[in-house]
């Protein structure tokens, strides 16, 4: 099996519990926060999946990362005046989470060195892995985006299985594209291609994929650390 990659921080996550303001179980397809929502508190995921995303001018969603246990969102709205929600965070997959004042963890950062000097490795990774999928949005055009983005699923999500790699996350098209900024229609009949050529299988909504390695020639891939190279 391959290793799911868990964030490069290395903040304590019980310490980090000790200022939860309150727990609560969150439900499918509702939100922690939207974008433009005042910003008072920052989560982090004891259980279950959140999906961070932007909504664009257009009304079209780009979908950012997936956030799972241990890991911290709502964070980009520290150390701001009138802060708002920069993101919206959509449940995924239900679970737990525990909300932290965002004047507490402040407060807390300024008084303790060493959280505040792991917060800072955290964010530098947290940016470096945003810079690396912008990259290949950009860079790579409709298919290359697709192609980076279930090369990032399988270091995420990659169960190794007999004949390839499974992607144990189930995703609709939708949501799929929603990771590419591109349209359900051209994720279709990218993935309709994928299937032909062999490159893919599809059963009960989750993705094999057969050759990783041609997914990684079309687009040149660098072969960076899977630490980075991932949706989370």
């Amino acid at each position: 099996m391959l290793a799911q990659m868990k964030p490069t921080h290395s903040i304590e996550i019980k310490e980090l519990l000790k200022f939860a303001d309150r727990r609560f179980k969150s439900e499918r397809d509702s939100f922690l926060f939207q974008e433009g929502m005042v910003a008072e508190e920052l989560y982090v995921i004891i259980s279950g999946k959140i999906q961070i995303s932007k909504i664009t001018s257009d009304g079209r969603e780009l979908s950012l990362r997936i956030c799972g246990e241990n890991d911290i969102c709502g964070e980009l709205t520290l150390f701001t005046d009138s802060p708002k929600y920069l993101l919206s965070a959509k449940v995924l997959e239900e679970g737990e989470i525990a909300a932290i004042k965002k004047d507490v963890i402040e407060s807390e950062i300024f008084q303790n060195s060493k959280l505040a000097f792991e917060f800072m490795k955290w964010m530098s990774d947290h940016f470096r892995k945003t810079q690396t999928k912008f990259r290949d949005l950009v860079l790579n055009g409709k298919r290359g985006a697709l192609f980076s983005t279930l090369i990032r699923m399988t270091n995420s999500y990659g169960v190794e299985k007999g004949n390839g790699i499974l992607i144990d996350l189930p995703l609709t098209n939708q949501e799929l594209a929603n990771f590419c900024g591109t349209s359900r229609e051209s994720t279709n009949r990218i993935l309709s291609d994928l299937k032909k050529e062999n490159i893919i299988s599809v059963k009960k909504g989750k993705i094999t994929i057969l050759d990783l390695q041609y997914l990684k020639d079309e687009i040149g891939c660098e072969n960076c650390s899977a630490v980075y190279c991932n949706i989370e």
